[in-house]
């Protein structure tokens, strides 16, 4: 059986993996990209008809590429996201191989380097780096049994309303995807119901900045704070309908009914947690965290940037909020569908290497793991907020190029003979 031979082996043609590519080209190494199917499938096929990317296409590029076509200040749709990795690759001329789907990595016994069995055949590299970003698997709750009868789809296999049959919806989780798509259904006429659970809701924009900018200039892409992060918590921001902020309270007076956690389902009816006006209220207090924040930057830095006083005003709270709905017959609301916005879980069960927790998760630092040549590559808080982000996984690439090109420089040291 032929083996093929690399020094470093990307798995992975989305955004993280061509950013790799591109930082490993650059320093002479030697690299082959594999990918199952597309360059960017994820964009293409697993995410809803309408979306955009989350921010302007001034912002959510590489350095070395804008997008041709569209303003800055558009938020690309899917398709065009896509292209442009295709785009890139095409430019940088990346070693990329798709329909290849890698199995199994393994460490060679007695030599250096990994065997990885592909269904392309058998590849040797000295490193591998593990691109293949967040969202790998979809995750959701197993609340609602398959014999209830309610279609249920994942957020990240939601396509468009016409997909769900006739009759009410409910959104399980508020973040990006579920705000956006229970938006999309409301005004396609269903009737929705939005699971909201705890969530960080910014502005879109401020003050003539988007939220992208003020991440930068407020130092919240790094989150150096002297009070602890909260974990775990829906980021509740898009480009959604030209770029505005998540407001649960607009959606909630355009005929969106608000519920809180999804907790259980039994002879059909389904209950939600108590806690969503302390959820809500969380999450206006994080908004007006940022804007407090923002109006001192400008005012320290003497910044020309005009004063935008509505948005310090909320609108009214609905009756849903005042008096939260804690169980819902489903028959008599007329729910046949549920799409679960729950986000994703990694799966690394094909690498059979010794780098991983009880959970599954790798262990590693800034993307560096604890089994010697394997990399890790696009996930959430590698390096900082900005890592599984489309400018922040480029830097992210380049710090670990940097690093498997002092490794090669270590393994090329011979002592000079006296």
């Amino acid at each position: 059986m032929s083996v093929e031979k690399t020094n470093t082996l990307v798995i992975g043609a989305g955004q993280a993996g061509i950013a790799m590519s591109e930082h490993l080209r650059n320093l002479g190494i030697d690299h082959i990209v594999l990918e199952r199917k597309r360059i960017a499938e994820r964009w293409r096929s697993e995410r809803w008809d309408s979306l955009v990317a989350n921010g302007p296409a001034w912002h959510d590029r590489f350095p070395n590429m804008k997008f041709d076509d569209i303003d800055d200040d558009v938020f690309p749709d899917k398709e065009r996201v896509a292209r442009y990795f295709e785009d890139y690759a095409k430019m940088i001329e990346a070693p990329i191989r798709t329909g290849i789907e890698v199995l199994k990595v393994r460490r060679n016994e007695r030599r250096p380097g990994f065997t990885v069995l592909t269904s392309a055949g058998v590849f040797e590299a000295r490193h591998v780096v593990a691109a293949t970003g967040p969202f790998q698997v979809p995750s959701y709750p197993k609340i609602v049994p398959e014999s209830s009868g309610i279609f249920q789809v994942h957020s990240s296999a939601y396509k468009n309303p016409a997909q769900l049959p006739d009759g009410a919806v409910l959104v399980v989780g508020a973040g990006a995807s579920g705000s956006q798509i229970a938006e999309e259904l409301r005004n396609a006429g269903r009737t929705v119901y939005l699971s909201v659970g705890e969530h960080y809701r910014p502005p879109r924009s401020y003050r003539e900045r988007d939220y992208c900018w003020w991440l930068a200039a407020l130092g919240l892409w790094d989150e150096v704070k002297k009070k602890p992060k909260r974990e775990h918590v829906a980021f509740a921001v898009s480009g959604y309908d030209g770029g505005k902020t998540v407001d649960f309270r607009r959606l909630a007076h355009s005929g969106v009914t608000l519920v809180g956690v999804t907790k259980t389902y039994e002879n059909g009816v389904l209950t939600f947690e108590e806690g969503l006006p302390q959820n809500i209220a969380q999450g206006d207090a994080d908004y007006f965290e940022l804007l407090r924040e923002a109006d001192a930057y400008i005012e320290q830095n003497g910044l020309d940037l005009p004063p935008e006083p509505h948005a310090w005003t909320l609108l009214d709270d609905p009756e849903c909020l005042k008096h939260p709905v804690l169980s819902l017959d489903i028959a008599k609301a007329g729910i046949t569908s549920i799409v679960w916005a729950t986000g994703f879980k990694v799966d690394f069960s094909w690498m059979e290497v010794d780098t991983f927790d009880a959970n599954g998760y790798p262990i590693h630092k800034r993307g560096i793991s604890a089994e010697k040549g394997v990399y890790f590559l696009g996930l959430p808080n590698l390096t900082n907020r900005s890592s599984s982000f489309i400018w922040g996984v480029w830097h992210d690439a380049k710090y670990l190029a940097d690093h498997i090109a002092i490794h090669m420089d270590y393994l090329a040291y011979r002592k000079r003979k006296a």
